[in-house]
């Protein structure tokens, strides 16, 4: 099968590594790809938000699947594209309709998802220019820090955490008052949860799932997690804290009824779902939802899936993923960040990469071994190429 996998990022280049690994594979495209995913696929100069060249190359190609990796195609609505054309309503898109997308794309919409299904999270309030006052004192019954959320996508930017209530306050008339652009036109305030965040991943047909190795993403750029917030410096898997016990909350609280709100609700949603989770002393509580696989989590996620991860795109295409068991190592792997100096500030930007070659350390049952690894993850987005949400 010839597969198409949209993206440009280390994400796209873990998984482009992983299913190079299928049997299944013939032809693997990249679009618009990285250096990184060169080595290990076929590039295309075509953007991912480019439906109609999309569907050229698919038709010009014989493509039997489109794999999504970021949000923004998501959110505009490639899925729905593909279904309503008729030359491509047969090729399967792994990714969820503009609505399932749209739990990401709408802060507002998830939180509401969460409480009609009873999934644990934070408690909140949505406000726009309407009702602005009633925000306002709303943040007066809250305790410090104080969580403002833009609605929309906001390439990264639209969560504020604050200390001060004024300050709080006077963040929140700017957030509507455009300081995000449409993405502020409406702001979630949440009540702040203190705990450990972790990354919880499920691939689901929109009835059944199987769920994915969980990662830890560190976010702070120094060393000691310190410094300024970034898209992501770096991620481990699997999570020390995470044992049986809590993932087994996790999937009963969280998981299992997010895909059984899915199904209930009727939403189009083949594809991934990721778990933003904090864990409040023993409770798993949900931060957010994305509609795709979190960058840099994936680097370490793939390398943890023993399973054939075409062959898990196929089940979920056909709606067969309840048949399907999958595989994963006990092993530890670890993602670090390669930066231009000044990131995430003002940055020398178009940098070139060498010495991909390394040696990569990893512990098996208590020994120690070397082996020589040849991947480097292709984060070009730190280099200025995009942002991440």
């Amino acid at each position: 099968m010839n597969l198409l996998l949209l993206g440009s990022g280390g994400r796209e280049h873990a998984m482009a590594w992983k299913m190079k690994q299928s049997p299944l594979l013939t032809n693997l495209y990249i679009a618009p790809g990285n250096a990184g995913t060169a080595a290990v696929g076929t590039n295309v100069t075509i953007q991912t938000e480019d439906f109609a060249a999309i569907k050229q190359f698919v038709l010009n190609h014989n493509i039997g699947m489109v794999v999504v990796g970021p949000e923004a195609p998501l959110v505009a609505g490639i899925t729905d594209f593909f279904e309503a054309d008729s030359d491509i309503c047969h090729i399967p898109v792994i990714g969820p309709s503009k609505e399932g997308a749209t739990l990401e794309g709408s802060k507002d919409y998830a939180k509401a998802f969460m409480m009609r299904h009873n999934i644990p999270t934070a408690g909140y309030l949505c406000v726009d220019r309407n009702n602005i006052e009633e925000g306002i004192a709303y943040l007066t019954t809250l305790e410090a820090p104080y969580v403002l959320k833009a609605d929309g996508l906001a390439a990264g930017k639209g969560v504020l955490i604050i200390d001060n209530l004024e300050e709080a306050q006077s963040e929140l008339r700017a957030m509507l008052g455009g300081k995000f652009g449409s993405a502020s036109a409406k702001v979630v305030i949440e009540e702040f949860l203190s705990g450990i965040e972790l990354s919880v991943f499920a691939l689901t047909d929109g009835k059944d799932y199987v769920l994915l190795p969980e990662a830890k993403d560190y976010k702070r750029i120094g060393d000691g997690d310190t410094g300024l917030n970034t898209g992501g410096m770096g991620a481990v898997s699997p999570v020390p804290f995470a044992d049986a016990a809590f993932m087994k909350k996790v999937e009963e609280t969280i998981v299992k009824p997010t895909i059984d709100g899915l199904h209930k609700e009727q939403i189009n949603f083949k594809g991934f779902v990721f778990f933003g989770l904090i864990n409040c002393d023993g409770t798993p509580k949900t931060i957010e939802y994305n509609v795709r696989m979190g960058d840099p989590e994936t680097e370490a996620v793939m390398m943890r899936i023993e399973s054939d991860l075409v062959a898990l795109f196929q089940s979920t295409a056909n709606g067969t993923l309840g048949n399907q068991t999958i595989k994963i190592s006990n092993d530890f792997a670890v993602t670090v960040m390669l930066v231009s100096g000044g990131y995430p500030g003002d940055y020398e930007k178009g940098k070139e990469i060498s010495g991909r070659e390394y040696t990569l350390s990893r512990r098996y049952s208590g020994k120690r071994r070397q082996s020589s690894y040849r991947r480097w993850s292709g984060d070009i987005r730190k280099f200025g190429s995009q942002n991440k949400e």
